[in-house]
């Protein structure tokens, strides 16, 4: 089953949000959708599913094909367990799977008993109840119903349910499990072409590992929006970028994209500034001769060259990291928190959450709690901060330590009413900083300040909230699941910020590049165990041997911009007869003057003739160059970079042969030029 979408366009208002924008999704493709946030990802994703219509452009699909989304936020909340949620997501199977109840029932009732009427007349006579059944329960095995108990428990286990939350209502589950049995309700549905927005974002790197595995083999298409690098490099085999109102395509997962993108923006680069010198060198030409009437022909010529010209656009690249210059918080003791054989659990729980906890947080450090949700991560920041007890063992919090803490909903709680610079701000002595260069630092540069908060998207509000988190003069930060609904660029602006800061940070994150980028250690919560690691232990990061692929660091290309040839100077009018030479005053003077007169002549001619020349095989380079230039604007030759290469290499030699007949053939009109003033009966210019 292929989805396609074609010249796709859509607005809100005066702001166009994308245009042109082509998707091909044929079975076993499997696209990661990446973009900042409000380039409209998640618009894109709701057109592709048939839930809102484009302005223009048409999304084209198979009558019979099944469209599965999973959207960022539920506005609906089922009834029934979790398992049911999960079994009415397969349709067909699902409905046979009450009939096949409904007609155990009829089944199960004695033929003598009062009711039997009852259920006669609600299903039939008992052959027929029967025989409806044996056919319902041959339809069933044979679409694998009796599998499909098996395969709910499967997904729902590998996204953290345990056997007993499988029976508890969807109405009593927070909205991140909500979240996970939804996605559990498509991935046992199996539906032709799946559509995910940010599926990681109420998961825990256990979880994660096994949606890449699962994901990584799913034999429909899939069209995620993910912003975890790693997750995209385990699934996806081509990104498509959504920027700058229009999509671009990239074979491979996310290390594949980093590499490309910065080559194609280098060859478009490249291209702008190729453009730029053919420009100026042609507005050399229109000036020089602007105002010789024999050249007039040439230079309106070349007017109208620029006036036509379709100037190559370089894409921005993006690159909102900055520095970061936070004050200095109070100086808290070397020992931030220290934990002896601590022990923790809830005073109605079964038993201790964490078991015999010994470990010491000490100043300046990053330290990532990891682990599957569920395993205690949250208790044991909570006894670290000495916001619970121990049951056994000691807790002991350093002297001066000042906490701040950023939770999952927190950018939620922001007054939308007031603007970005104003929420920054609020109660923060900014000493000698400038708080509109601090919130510039984390995106908020020029009028993106003076938003209102409602008018943020919601990557946005959470990249507020944290910038006015960390302006805070505290010296211990606790963020947990900070990068939820941030897009790339801006999980890179926290990462950065994350390595300015001078503080001690705690961290709870299922994003495995930001704990490889910023995290000095590693406290694994699993098993009623808290275990240290020191640095971004692999092994701890993908759990079950997830094979890992390192992201390598794109290579920079330069291209060296060609040398402008020098100009030739002129022969001098002036010179000096040398040694030998004739000088004027006898008849043999004369003789001597009309034969290099006649010489001269004949020079003349043939400088006149080579000027020709040279000027026709200027022209024909001038064209070849403008050829392969317009070849060059074309965006879509980009998507081939052989012929990129081929075509810049091409071009380069044209304008370097464009360039050097350029100036041969000025050279020549000068020198045609000033033998035009050489005294008369020399020559004549013309």
């Amino acid at each position: 089953m292929t989805l396609t979408a074609s010249g796709l366009a859509m607005a809100y208002g005066t702001r166009r949000l994308f245009e042109g924008v082509t998707l091909h999704l044929p079975p076993g493709r499997r696209v990661a959708l990446v973009g900042g946030n409000g380039t409209g990802k998640t618009t894109l994703l709701e057109i592709m599913a048939g839930l809102i219509e484009s302005d223009a452009g048409t999304v084209t699909k198979p009558r019979d094909a099944r469209i599965g989304y999973l959207p960022q936020d539920l506005r609906e909340v089922s009834a029934g367990t979790v398992r049911e949620h999960v079994i009415a997501g397969t349709g067909q199977l699902a409905q046979l799977a009450r009939t096949l109840k409904e007609l155990e029932g009829g089944l199960g009732r004695p033929p003598d008993t009062a009711d039997a009427t009852d259920a006669t007349d609600a299903t039939g006579t008992a052959d027929d109840v029967v025989a409806r059944y044996g056919e319902a329960q041959a339809q069933f095995e044979q679409l694998g119903g009796y599998a499909l108990e098996a395969e709910v428990a499967k997904v729902l286990a590998g996204l953290g349910f345990s056997p007993a939350d499988s029976d508890r209502p969807v109405d009593e589950l927070s909205g991140g499990w909500r979240m996970r049995a939804a996605l559990a309700r498509l991935l046992v549905s199996e539906p032709d072409i799946l559509l995910l927005d940010e599926p990681t974002n109420h998961l825990d790197i256990d979880s994660m590992a096994w949606l890449e595995r699962r994901l990584a083999a799913w034999p429909g298409c899939l069209l995620f929006v993910s912003h975890d690098r790693d997750f995209i490099d385990a699934v996806a085999d081509r990104i498509v970028e959504l920027a700058s109102g229009t999509t671009m395509a990239y074979e491979g997962g996310f290390a594949e994209f980093v590499v490309a993108r910065t080559e194609r923006l280098e060859r478009i680069e490249a291209a702008a500034a190729r453009q730029a010198r053919e420009v100026a060198r042609i507005e050399r030409f229109v000036e020089r001769f602007r105002y010789k009437a024999s050249k007039a022909r040439q230079v309106q010529s070349r007017v109208k060259t620029l006036e036509k010209l379709e100037r190559v656009q370089v894409p921005s690249r993006s690159e909102l990291a900055a520095r970061f210059a936070f004050g200095a918080p109070p100086r808290s003791s070397r020992v931030v928190a220290e934990l002896e054989d601590a022990t923790v659990g809830y005073p109605d729980g079964d038993g201790p959450v964490v078991s015999g906890a010994t470990l010491a947080v000490e100043r300046g450090q990053t330290v990532a709690l990891v682990g599957p949700n569920g395993a205690g991560k949250t208790t044991l920041l909570k006894l670290i901060l000495d916001e619970l007890s121990p049951t056994a063992g000691r807790v002991r919090i350093g002297a001066n330590v000042r906490v701040a803490a950023f939770g999952q909903h927190q950018a939620d709680e922001l007054d939308g009413t007031k603007r970005a610079i104003e929420v920054f701000s609020a109660g923060i002595d900014p000493g000698r900083r400038n708080l509109r260069t601090v919130l510039g630092a984390f995106g908020f540069r020029g009028d993106d300040a003076d938003r209102r908060v409602a008018e943020l998207s919601g990557g946005e509000r959470t990249r507020l909230a944290l910038a006015r988190l960390m302006v805070e003069p505290v010296n211990l930060l606790v963020l947990d699941e900070p990068t939820n609904h941030l897009d790339l660029p801006s999980c890179d602006i926290l990462e950065d910020a994350l390595g300015a800061y001078p503080g001690t940070v705690l961290l709870v994150t299922h994003d495995r590049h930001l704990i490889r980028a910023v995290a000095d250690a590693l406290i694994e919560v699993r098993h009623g165990r808290a275990v240290w690691h020191l640095g971004a232990d692999e092994s701890v990061l993908f759990p079950d041997d997830l094979p890992y692929r390192a992201t390598p660091t794109p290579h920079a290309t330069a291209t060296p911009a060609p040398q402008d040839p020098h100009e030739q100077p002129a022969p001098d009018p002036d010179a000096t007869p040398a040694p030998g030479q004739p000088r004027a005053g006898s008849s043999a003077d004369r003789a001597e003057r009309r034969r290099a007169s006649a010489q001269a002549r004949a020079a003349t001619s043939k400088l006149r003739r080579r000027v020709a020349d040279l000027e026709q095989a200027w022209a024909a380079a001038d064209a070849e160059v403008g050829d392969l230039h317009r070849r060059l604007s074309d965006p879509a030759v980009y998507d081939r970079p052989e012929e990129v290469h081929a075509l810049a290499s091409a071009h380069q030699d044209a304008a370097d042969r464009a360039a050097a007949l350029l100036a041969e053939w000025e050279a020549s009109l000068a020198e045609l030029e000033t033998l035009g003033q050489r005294p008369e009966g020399v020559s004549a210019a013309e």
